[in-house]
């Protein structure tokens, strides 16, 4: 399948999300990669891994139409070299999704739904979140919540961040797509952040900038 979605969401913010279909010849034989990077590919063990590194890759080339190296901070924070943007990287089973801009933070997380997440909600929400949740679409409101407070964590370079005790996302109903909003709220801020979100596919993706 490959590019599903690419998106200037605003002048300076872009969005893309990528499905891997692809084996790993072909994702490998697409990228211009150095030696470093090379390393790091062959070094994984598992298959699937070896498909979601070079999926973002992929997926990043087609964004700025051109091969582009990415390297980490300290907290394993993603940016490009040089810091010719800001990005935000998730996957999960067979989606990629890209987040990035020049100027401005961002945050995203993407998640395929399972019923996992119901024995683990008193994980990552505080009670009163856990009140707030539809029952009648229970998983896809906690997967969103999930999804929130991940793209929170990232957007604010995860450094001192619980998810119950430092993020909190405020009551809202589940659609297809909209809007939401949540506060990051530890040592180093207490700020407010519009967070986006949406379905697809049995996935779960949120997205944030500022």
């Amino acid at each position: 399948m490959g590019l599903i979605l690419k998106e200037r969401i605003k002048k300076d913010v872009k969005f893309g999300l990528w499905e891997i279909t692809e084996d790993y010849d072909t994702l490998r034989n697409d990228l211009l990669l150095d030696d470093d990077d090379i390393a790091t590919v062959e070094n994984f063990k598992n298959h699937k891994r070896k498909l979601e590194w070079l999926s973002v890759r992929t997926l990043l080339k087609r964004m700025l139409n051109k091969d582009s190296k990415i390297v980490y901070g300290p907290e394993r924070k993603p940016y490009l070299h040089n810091n010719a943007y800001n990005i935000s990287i998730s996957h999960s089973k067979n989606f990629t999704a890209i987040i990035m801009s020049k100027k401005r933070r961002v945050g995203l997380d993407l998640e395929f739904m399972t019923n996992k997440i119901l024995r683990i909600a008193d994980k990552f929400l505080r009670p009163e979140e856990i009140e707030n949740i539809e029952k009648d679409q229970e998983l896809y409101h906690l997967y969103l919540h999930w999804c929130a407070k991940e793209a929170l964590y990232k957007i604010c370079d995860k450094v001192d961040i619980n998810f119950v005790t430092n993020l909190n996302i405020d009551p809202f109903k589940p659609k297809l797509n909209g809007l939401m909003s949540g506060t990051v709220n530890n040592s180093y801020m207490n700020e407010k952040f519009v967070l986006n979100y949406f379905t697809l596919m049995n996935y779960s993706i949120v997205w944030c900038y500022k």
